[in-house]
């Protein structure tokens, strides 16, 4: 499997100021296969210290002495050497520190692990790590450095599959084969849909090519998150978490898919879920996609904070929570007459964001309305606000993205389809298979731009 996160592990393998790594992301999108591998791959040794209790008992309440008394780096070394009974060479060991929220006083070894013992590669991971930092831990401000890890892109998911020359051409941005080979990307395409970018359920649809074994997967990680819902959130907060959490496929099935806090019980506000809304978006589950007033510079200056749709981790899992027949979705149309384009949405929303910076100072996407006209994304990308209006099917009508540029007059602008890549006056149309490589093509020479 592979995980285009290598890279930029790769490269901060190689910097000379190099810092520990913290990579975060929700449970189960690959955080600890990856950094393993990246060990396992470009290091003599990993040494994967794992302080979650229940997956580590033994070692647990050794693990907790070793971190008990002071933090000098070098200390802590040498009690890992002799717990794990190995020799650490800070050239050739990858230090692993995997679900570090369950011992804060490691998270805050970080620091020292950057000002006294720099020589050490040193990556941490944690899917709850932001709620942690919610329950007063301290942290080790401008002594680490973030990856952030999403689901598996189509890109990623193609590669999964074995199709690495249809990916390679997608990477390579080769329109012209792209649109001889149309109808087998849609047919991938449809796929992803139902499977996902999980990459449990990836690997097991790449092994199986069983849509069934998918969903049956899916439902189990959703099991699996509700789990966590009750093992890790706040008690006064578990049933309002819920209500959110069970009313994102509702919400994205409506043809308004702004978020409305009285759906969730009658009088609700939204000082009422507050909270619930920050645990699902520290968690990783939810996303809030928010409106702004007018696309200009910088856009987080034109949010409006109390209005926004709010988008899951995975298509795939949308899918499985929708109860949507996995039959449907392979078979084309009737699956955007039933939900309405909401699994399109909720993939072009995942691609745009699969390698963004992540956090709230990330590259995010917003979206735009105007009186009669709604412009599905608007992101920023360098000097360009680029809007980009999202279709389900083949059809080319763009009211709303016509409207807001006779408006606005952006010199980037997309409409993503199941039509094949053709540029447009105004606009590109990108086929929805292709939606990853946007951000690539804002940057070449003038894609769309208005003359």
């Amino acid at each position: 499997m592979q995980r285009f996160a290598m890279n930029e592990l790769l490269a901060w393998k190689a910097r000379k100021d190099r810092k520990p790594l913290i990579l975060r992301g929700a449970r189960q999108v690959g955080k600890t296969w990856l950094v393993r591998e990246f060990g396992r791959l470009h290091y003599k040794q990993c040494l994967y210290v794992n302080f979650d209790l229940d997956a580590n008992p033994q070692a647990g309440p050794r693990l907790d002495a070793v971190f008990a008394n002071d933090l000098q780096p070098r200390r802590i070394v040498a009690a890992l050497e002799i717990l794990f009974e190995t020799r650490i060479d800070p050239d050739d060991t990858l230090i692993f520190f995997d679900e570090i929220q369950e011992q804060p006083r490691a998270l805050n070894a970080l620091k020292y692990f950057n000002e006294l013992a720099p020589e050490y590669h040193v990556v941490a991971a944690g899917s709850h790590l932001g709620m942690t930092l919610h329950q007063g831990v301290s942290f080790p401000v401008g002594k680490v450095e973030f990856l952030y890890l999403h689901p598996m892109s189509f890109g990623e998911f193609l590669r999964a599959l074995g199709k690495e020359q249809l990916a390679d051409l997608l990477a390579a941005r080769d329109w012209p084969l792209l649109n001889a080979v149309h109808s087998t990307l849609v047919e991938c395409l449809r796929q992803y849909y139902c499977v996902g970018g999980m990459p449990e359920v990836v690997a097991d649809y790449a092994a199986t090519s069983d849509p069934a074994r998918a969903r049956a997967l899916q439902r189990n990680l959703l099991e699996l998150v509700r789990a966590d819902f009750s093992k890790h959130a706040p008690p006064a907060q578990l049933a309002r978490i819920w209500q959110v959490w069970d009313s994102i496929p509702v919400h994205l099935a409506r043809e308004n898919r702004k978020f409305v806090f009285g759906a969730l019980r009658p009088g609700a506000r939204a000082k009422d879920f507050e909270l619930a809304l920050q645990w699902l978006y520290d968690y990783g589950l939810a996303s809030a996609v928010v409106r702004i007033q007018k696309p200009d510079m910088p856009i987080d200056a034109y949010a409006e904070a109390g209005v926004f749709k709010l988008y899951m981790l995975d298509v795939g899992l949308l899918g499985a929570m929708a109860g949507l027949d996995v039959k449907a979705i392979l078979e084309g149309d009737r699956v955007f007459t039933e939900f309405k384009g909401a699994l399109v949405e909720q993939y072009v929303f995942q691609q745009l964001t699969a390698r963004a910076e992540g956090g709230h100072y990330g590259n995010r996407p917003y979206y735009w309305a105007g009186k009669a006209a709604e412009v599905d994304f608007v992101m920023q990308f360098a000097e360009f606000i680029v809007p980009i209006e999202v279709k389900a099917a083949e059809n080319l009508r763009s009211q709303s993205l016509k409207s807001y540029i006779a408006k606005y007059r952006p010199e980037r602008a997309f409409r993503v389809s199941l039509s094949p890549y053709r540029a447009e006056e105004s606009f590109v149309n990108l086929p929805l298979y292709a939606v990853e490589q946007l951000p690539l093509l804002v940057s070449e020479s003038a894609p769309g731009a208005l003359s």
